[in-house]
């Protein structure tokens, strides 16, 4: 029983997630209640009145003693985790034991990641995010809340299937041959192929990257585009494997629930030779794309209604990522997204600049102009005055003024501006107190409408793209390179590291992940867990007690790393879990130990998708090390328990070794 709620002060619902094991609950609960001969609640309001007293118990405790509660357990066994982001606050919910405090708190960090990269900027003001949320109109908000329901679905499985979700770093196939010709096909023929044609609207492909299942096999950046992070990476690989679900979500299924146990033959078995055109087996595949997996499947009072019409492939998604310009930062800018399907498993995604992308950057700065003088503005005391800086108020106004004039005068910026100005620079100059905070807030607001107005209201279906005839074009051109290595593509990502090829020289070792943090990039044995296909690890039982073993150790060292600690050896039963985080330098020396800094219970929890803990590590180790490179690892290792010790912690430096040349492969 799962759920997962954003709500707004006044207890109103703007999205919420549910199982149907808690659908069924929260119905059985109140469709027992009516009069007899009613029609049954609908299902939000009933989830509403579910949640209000918790929503607002809390709220009042905010406004009362400026704290709240972030956790608790009830008597039938829920727990219950709470955050509250601006006027917006997150709950999420189990039931059935299957997921703890830390899961359901990484859950409501990856929702909240999963709005800025939908909405971008929007997300700042909370006013605008809610009505974004829950838009008036019944149809779009099915339309998005169906969206949003079916992303986290593919977040919670991809978690329990995935190992690179589960430590959250991008896993690339190893064939090194292939990948470097890949990354200058798409460097030489599809990149160029699409900035040089008349048909692109004005966009300009930055990044191109292929994908078979959920690793990556080859990643191209153009020199104007600024780099990826592994979090928007992480999160677009999310949204891609929602549109387009692989067919390996069948390898994690028992057999009895596959409709027909022979489709996934056609991705182990290569072809004798392949031919020119799609072959009669391959059409045959085609309903892999149609396939949902039944825990996802969202069980509504009128399941029609939150049906949404079929997309228009050759429509882009808005997609708002970091990005870091000459011209400044800006942390969700604004992208367009293609995802085009090569064969089931395969995806090719194009993100592109579009063409007035520019105003972001300046949204963002002057956001955080506004941001930083409200700030002093609320460390004040009431009545007294800010000290004059003539010349950073000045600087503002003149920026300000030609940012404005550019926009137009039509603009509803123009009018709140000039009421900013008239309250800040009257009197012979300027004179900042606490009494223009609310202007000062006005601003903010107006700046976070603009940009919606100008990347998010709209959306790409009212926007210049790509024509489809490119579209097709650049799927054709990958096509064609990959058609002969496509079955082995697809065979590879189920067993892209085998375990059998480290046994010898680490006997007694069961599985191990390593992690180059600084890339975000992941190497890890793979798991299969089914009944039907036979593994390195067996079949059934076992290949799944070892992979829950995995899963718990992740886990382990997250929470002792939260505390502080680098270093975990622990024995669980029969085996021995060994994890080790360090820092280098560039030329691979070894940094001198400095413990992270501990995390309180309620902060955001150790990753990169929903928020990057290791990129602000780095930063802290960083300043004792001002002129080098600092580099960051993680090793975690499974032996059985009876290898001795001093043999365990041998193996885990020398796989450590063994593994750095190929981490070391830059994400291009």
């Amino acid at each position: 029983m799962k759920c997962l709620l954003i709500a707004s002060e006044s207890a109103e619902v703007l999205f919420y997630w549910a199982d149907p094991d808690f659908q069924q609950s929260i119905r059985n609960q109140y469709e027992g209640s009516q009069e007899e001969g009613g029609r049954p609640p609908a299902f939000e309001d009933s989830i509403n009145t579910l949640f209000a007293p918790i929503i607002i118990s809390c709220s009042t405790m905010i406004d009362r003693m400026g704290d709240s509660y972030t956790s608790f357990s009830t008597e039938d066994q829920h727990v219950y985790v709470l955050r509250q982001f601006e006027d917006c606050l997150y709950i999420a919910v189990n039931g059935d034991g299957e997921e703890s405090e830390e899961d359901l708190k990484r859950k409501i960090y990856v929702m909240k990641k999963l709005t800025e990269v939908h909405f971008g900027m929007v997300t700042l003001s909370s006013p605008l995010l809610r009505r974004e949320l829950r838009p008036h109109d019944t149809d779009q908000r099915n339309r998005l809340w169906r969206k949003f329901q079916s992303l986290l679905g593919t977040y919670s499985r991809l978690r329990e299937q995935d190992q690179s979700f589960l430590v959250e770093a991008v896993e690339r196939l190893v064939q090194p041959t292939l990948c470097e010709q890949c990354i200058e096909f798409l460097e030489r023929r599809l990149v160029q192929t699409i900035n040089s044609s008349a048909e692109r609207a004005g966009e300009e492909a930055l990044h191109a990257f292929i994908l078979v299942h959920t690793k990556l096999l080859a990643f191209y950046s153009s020199r104007s585009a600024s780099p990826l992070t592994s979090s928007d990476l992480l999160a677009l690989i999310l949204m891609v494997q929602n549109q387009y679900p692989s067919n390996s979500d069948l390898d994690d299924m028992s057999p009895e629930d596959i409709p027909n146990s022979s489709a996934p033959d056609v991705f182990y078995t290569p072809e004798p030779s392949p031919t020119g055109r799609q072959s009669g087996a391959e059409q045959a595949c085609v309903p892999v794309f149609q396939f949902v997996d039944p825990d996802i499947q969202v069980a509504e009072d009128s399941l029609q209604a939150l049906e949404a019409p079929p997309m228009d492939p050759a429509m882009p998604s808005r997609v708002f990522l970091e990005a870091t310009l000459k011209d400044g930062f800006c942390p969700m800018m604004p992208h367009s997204m293609y995802c085009l399907p090569l064969w089931p498993g395969i995806t090719l995604v194009l993100l592109t600049k579009i063409h007035n992308c520019q105003v972001a950057v300046s949204v963002y700065y002057f956001l955080n102009c506004f941001t930083q003088l409200e700030r002093k503005l609320s460390d004040l005391q009431f009545g007294a005055a800010l000290p004059r800086s003539q010349h950073s108020l000045h600087d503002l106004r003149s920026k300000m003024d030609k940012f404005v004039r550019a926009l137009g005068s039509s603009s509803s910026m123009q009018h709140t501006w000039n009421d900013f100005k008239n309250k800040v620079f009257s009197r012979g100059g300027p004179r900042v107190s606490k009494e223009l905070l609310p202007h000062c807030r006005n601003m903010k607001t107006q700046l976070c409408n603009l940009y919606r107005q100008c990347f998010v209201a709209d959306g790409p279906r009212d926007c210049q793209r790509l024509a489809p005839s490119l579209q097709e074009r650049a799927r054709l051109l990958v096509q064609e390179q990959l058609l002969d290595w496509k079955d082995f593509l697809l065979v590879k990502s189920r067993r892209n590291v085998t375990m059998v090829s480290y046994l010898e020289e680490f006997p007694g070792m069961v599985h191990f992940i390593y992690v180059d943090r600084t890339t975000g990039q992941m190497i890890a044995p793979s798991l299969s867990v089914t009944d039907h296909s036979i593994s390195e690890l067996g079949t059934g039982p076992l290949a799944r007690f070892i992979k829950s073993k995995v899963w718990s150790c992740v886990g382990t060292a997250r929470h002792y790393l939260q505390k502080g600690y680098t270093t975990v050896t622990f024995r669980d039963g029969d085996y021995y879990c060994c994890y080790f985080l360090w820092v280098e330098s560039e030329t691979g020396y070894k940094l001198e130990v400095v413990d992270p800094p501990v995390l309180s219970d309620d902060s955001a929890p150790v990753g990169m998708l929903a928020w990057d803990y290791y990129r602000k590590l780095l930063r802290y180790y960083t300043k004792n090390h001002q002129t080098e490179v600092v580099k960051c690892y993680e090793l975690l290792t499974i032996h059985l328990g009876v290898i001795p010790s001093e043999c365990i912690l041998q193996h885990c430096y020398q796989l450590a070794c063994k593994l750095w040349e190929p981490s070391r492969i830059p994400l291009l």
